[in-house]
């Protein structure tokens, strides 16, 4: 399945909100209902979040097109304008600015002079640019693809033939384009064979992994048991636990990785326990621009999504609540990282940064020799 796509003018998202209970479509028309998903968390998971902001700032250049002239400076400013309100949305995942910068850039790299197309017909400048951002929306939506299997193909090998593995939040094709980055390994594993059953936490406040991780994991006839969050210490004392596998929102130069709250008190049990513990995520969550985790913004979140359960209050009337959505796991905690580029062990930064470079090169390849410099600027 597909979690987030572009269809017709809009961009089509699963509603994670309404699962399990109901498997509905939403459909998005303008920047402020994709900004307005991603902050209500109907969709959510930093790849899924990249290729939805992609998928935005493609929908704001057919918007422009449509309505805004043919002047490709105006274009440019109204798309840095719709990407800033995408970009304030979720400040943690830096997923969604690097699929702005990457249109964006697209945009400033496309139009120029118009010049017959192939096909005889004479296309302005504006609409080239939005027939680009489009193209290179879908681009990174199928890059999101087949990072994830890449990535799950790495991270088997790590899994034993019969395992027990441990995730935190959800991970899986709802967290990404289709197929996950944490859950892709479990997939993968149990895809090569390899006998696994997942203690999948239900990760509080917001339950992503009882009402999504367990949802897709049945989905996949995957063995499961769904444990309150508190549990984990226990089942890896008791020997029921050999590897704990989870994503990342952003992770920092020196390997830091912020993820969903409750990864870093699994990182701790993982220590004491003797448990590798995995972090699994596309080089596009890498940023290199941070020297360490605690430069990284971590995203507060109402207070009601802990004194209340998918509506309903659980907590006295006039209770304080914190709702820090993400937490810190320092790198001495983390056994590998893996990407798209493999897996990655300490010392993290030369390996971070050697993988970085090496998508980046592998991009770069990939993509057709422009015909002239036809850079707009505003």
């Amino acid at each position: 399945m597909r979690t987030v796509d572009y269809q017709d003018n809009a961009v089509r998202l699963i509603d994670q909100t309404a699962l399990p209970d109901e498997e509905r479509t939403i459909e998005c028309r303008t920047v402020r209902e994709v900004a307005d998903a991603i902050r209500t968390m109907k969709v959510r998971g930093a790849p899924a979040i990249g290729a939805t902001a992609a998928f935005g700032m493609a929908l704001a250049a057919a918007s422009f097109a449509e309505h805004g002239g043919d002047d490709p400076a105006a274009m440019l400013h109204y798309l840095a304008a719709e990407g800033a309100v995408l970009k304030a949305t979720r400040p943690t995942a830096v997923n969604l600015a690097w699929a702005f910068d990457r249109l964006l850039d697209v945009a400033i790299h496309t139009g120029g002079p118009d010049r017959t197309a192939s096909d005889g017909a004479v296309g302005g400048r504006v609409a080239r640019i939005a027939a680009a951002l489009q193209a290179e929306a879908r681009r990174l939506a199928d890059e999101d693809v087949a990072m994830c299997r890449q990535m799950g193909a790495h991270g088997a090998t790590l899994v034993p033939e019969r395992a027990n593995i441990l995730t935190h939040c959800n991970t899986g094709a709802l967290a990404t384009v289709e197929y996950g980055t944490a859950l892709g390994v479990v997939r993968a594993a149990a895809e090569a064979g390899k006998q696994v059953h997942v203690y999948v936490d239900e990760t509080r406040p917001f339950l992503q992994g009882a009402r999504l991780t367990a949802w897709e994991l049945q989905r996949a006839a995957i063995p499961l048991t769904l444990i309150s969050d508190n549990m984990a210490g226990h089942f890896m004392m008791r020997g029921a636990v050999d590897l704990v596998v989870v994503g990342a929102d952003r992770i920092a130069a020196n390997g830091d990785v912020a993820n969903k709250i409750g990864t870093y008190t699994l990182a701790v049990l993982c220590k004491e326990n003797g448990l590798p513990l995995y972090v699994v995520a596309p080089t596009s969550t890498i940023d290199l621009s941070l020297a360490s985790g605690l430069d990284i913004p971590i995203e507060e979140r109402s207070a009601d999504e802990v004194t209340h359960l998918r509506g309903r209050r659980i907590a006295p009337e006039g209770v304080n609540a914190a709702h820090p959505a993400f937490d810190v796991t320092l790198a001495r905690y983390v056994t590998a990282i893996i990407t798209e580029q493999g897996v990655h062990y300490p010392p993290f930064e030369p390996a971070l940064r050697a993988a970085v470079a090496a998508a980046d090169a592998a991009r770069r390849a990939s993509l057709p020799a422009p015909e002239e410099d036809t850079r707009v600027r505003a």
